[in-house]
């Protein structure tokens, strides 16, 4: 499957949305997919095809706009943002940046090297986590690696270059035992490192909640909604298309369906874990587990994980438009420490919603291009001197800029390499599905994207929550947005990535309905990292005299304080510090009641800040579980505390404001 393929697809439908500012245990917005139709070549027959497919095919709409004059808008929207995008790229200078073909070998050296596991090919050791990686993963995502890796091998074959290590170095179970366990990697030098522990795959523990839920006849449940577990790895749902079986998920809901699906969250034992919640060495980690689960997942599909070649070429180093997002961010944190997003596109965001949110049209209407242009050389020259006039800018000139900005970026907001698999996910028959593939291609996402990429998603789910005034749809952002996000720049848009970036709209509508979700890290994700960080421990050796002497030392002070806190350990007794407060450190106990927002109430009455109505006028501080088999966590207030306890005996406990 291709971006060609996934483009033929036209998209007629009306969504109420109702916003929220945090993620509920039953989502109510989700929509199925709809129906596909073939796209042609000139606007009236889009136009056409729009007024055809609205028959009989929609959910109900509002009384106020009947389904075929909400299809020829939104593809009227779509082909006039096509218009506007081939204009603005007219005179553009060509792109030093290579796409689509690349070869097998550097295909797996790319995906091994993004995975954590570059060390398998390079035959160094160095400070990679491969080993400790392999230890973590299922048997599903083993397989996996091992077929990549003897991919690599093959094709290096081929070319008549030996590589460092055989794929029998680090996978040397025959496929036809799959009980045995995998044997310990071979470290470069051909010798057999420390035996890590074997994990059990975590598809043979389901939770008890998630496997009642599977485990019930489907006819009991309201046929459009889905159970949604965080616990198992998605790839261990799609067993049946491995099989060769029917998928249940994919044949509960058909195209003649009327009901919109819902997904019905299973909550966490150990609470909901947003993005911002993990460190970001944590979501380093998260992004190698999240691309190996991702490409198990698609193969159990039927799906090949295709990537764009990268090149790296020449960008600007300063200014604002067609600066990588690295680079803005470097600038912009000298201005303001901390900025995650680039302030001009927080200004853009904000303006909009200052001046446009209820205005009829919002980033529909352009702006004059001119006046666009104007402000655009007017921005790079005086924005960071503090000089640009900002009551110049009209709500439509921001919307034009806001959506430059994107197009203008040296590597699209998707990233260019994942594009592909976005594009891909369009085509899964089970909504469940789809969701669980954007899922994992947002943890994939480098942290700038998606920091930025939630910023707008944001503000749209604002724009959607006007449509009374502004009329304008979820359907209508969704066709307006995608050229925007889905097409590279270049000096020529194709016709084919425009008619890709048709079709993607629906993944767009995904993203602003279901935000809150996707921006949630799957449990079984950070079991991975938890488990990653403990076979590491068990692996690190000193490497000379001096170090082991200082290593000794270390675990005598430890043990020594371990010691005297022993006795508050038994019995479930942590000790929570709290550098800020006046009261510096506390022990609490634990039940099974016992939830973060206690410990965070406890402290405000401990040092004398009165009621909690009283504390919230100040600023808000939040419980971290640190170091043990995490890097650093911010607890959810809900969050059970006894189970992280128990999941992470040698963390520390320290309440403090988060950095985000």
């Amino acid at each position: 499957m291709d971006m060609k393929d996934s483009g033929s697809v036209i998209l007629t439908a009306y969504h109420s949305f109702t916003p929220s500012s945090r993620i509920h245990l039953v989502d109510e917005s989700y929509a199925a997919p709809l129906s596909r139709h073939t796209l042609f070549n000139r606007k009236a027959q889009y136009q056409g095809i729009g007024r055809m497919s609205s028959l009989g095919a929609m959910p109900p709409t509002p009384p106020e706009r009947s389904p075929s004059r909400d299809s020829q808008d939104s593809m009227e929207d779509y082909w006039s943002e096509v218009k506007n995008i081939q204009e603005d790229c007219q005179g553009a200078t060509e792109e030093a940046m290579e796409r689509g073909s690349i070869d097998e070998v550097e295909l797996e050296e790319a995906w091994l090297h993004e995975a954590g596991l570059s060390t398998l090919v390079s035959g160094t050791a160095g400070e990679g986590p491969a080993e400790a990686l392999l230890s973590t993963l299922t048997r599903s995502q083993a397989a996996m690696v091992k077929k990549r890796l003897d991919n690599y091998t093959q094709t290096m074959r081929k070319r008549n270059k030996q590589p460092m290590r055989h794929v029998r170095d680090v996978f040397s179970t025959p496929d036809s035992s799959p009980v045995e366990p995998l044997p310990p990697p071979l470290s470069p030098n051909g010798q057999i490192g420390p035996k890590l522990p074997h994990r059990t795959p975590t598809r043979g523990v389901p939770s008890p909640v998630f496997q009642s839920a599977e485990e019930t006849c489907v006819s009991e449940y309201d046929p459009s909604e889905y159970i949604l577990s965080f616990d198992v790895p998605y790839s261990d749902g799609v067993t049946g298309h491995r099989n060769g079986k029917g998928c249940q998920d994919c044949q509960r809901i058909r195209k003649d369906d009327k009901d919109l699906p819902t997904f019905q969250i299973i909550k966490p034992k150990l609470g909901l874990t947003r993005v911002y919640d993990l460190s970001s060495e944590d979501m380093k980690k998260i992004g190698y587990f999240a691309l190996i689960e991702l490409t198990t997942f698609y193969d159990g599909l039927g799906i090949e994980l295709k990537r764009n070649r990268v090149v790296r070429s020449k960008t600007r180093e300063s200014g604002i438009f067609g600066v990588p997002l690295t680079t803005l961010l470097e600038n912009d944190q000298k201005k303001l420490p901390g900025s995650r997003v680039p302030l001009v596109f927080k200004k853009l965001l904000s303006k909009l919603e200052q001046t446009g949110l209820q205005t009829e049209g919002i980033l529909r209407v352009p702006g004059s291009a001119s006046r666009v242009k104007q402000l655009r050389q007017e921005l790079e020259s005086k924005f960071y001197e503090d000089r640009f006039d900002w009551e110049q800018v009209r709500h439509n000139d921001a919307a034009g800029l806001l959506k430059m900005f994107i197009r203008e970026l040296p590597q699209p907001l998707l990233t260019l390499q994942h594009l592909p698999a976005f594009a891909a996910a369009q085509n899964i028959s089970s909504p469940k599905h789809q969701i669980q593939a954007l899922h994992l291609l947002i943890m994939l996402l480098p942290e700038p994207n998606r920091d930025t990429l939630k910023a707008l998603l944001e503000f749209l789910r604002k724009v959607v929550a006007n449509e009374e005034k502004n009329r304008m749809s979820m359907w209508n952002v969704s066709m307006i947005v995608a050229p925007n996000l889905f097409t590279v720049r270049g000096k020529n848009v194709r016709q084919e990535e425009m008619a890709g970036a048709a079709g993607a709209a629906n993944m767009v509508r995904l993203l602003i309905t279901h935000q809150d979700l996707l921006w949630t890290v799957p449990c079984f994700l950070i079991s991975h990292v938890r488990k990653m960080s403990e076979a590491t421990a068990q692996k690190k050796t000193p490497s000379s005299d001096k170090s082991k002497r200082k290593l000794l030392r270390r675990r005598h002070t430890e043990r020594e304080k371990e010691r005297s806190e022993l006795t508050d350990l038994r019995d479930g007794v942590i000790r929570v510090h709290a550098p800020l407060h006046a009261k510096v450190s506390m022990a609490m106990q634990l039940d099974s009641k016992t939830k973060a927002r206690d410990v965070m109430a406890r402290f405000d009455y401990e040092n004398g800040r009165g009621t909690l109505s009283t504390s919230r006028k100040q600023k808000q501080q939040f419980l971290f579980e640190v170091g043990g088999n995490i890097g650093e966590r911010c607890l959810e207030p809900e969050t059970l505390l006894l189970n992280v306890y128990r999941a992470n005996p040698h963390c520390e406990w320290v309440l403090k404001h988060r950095t985000t």
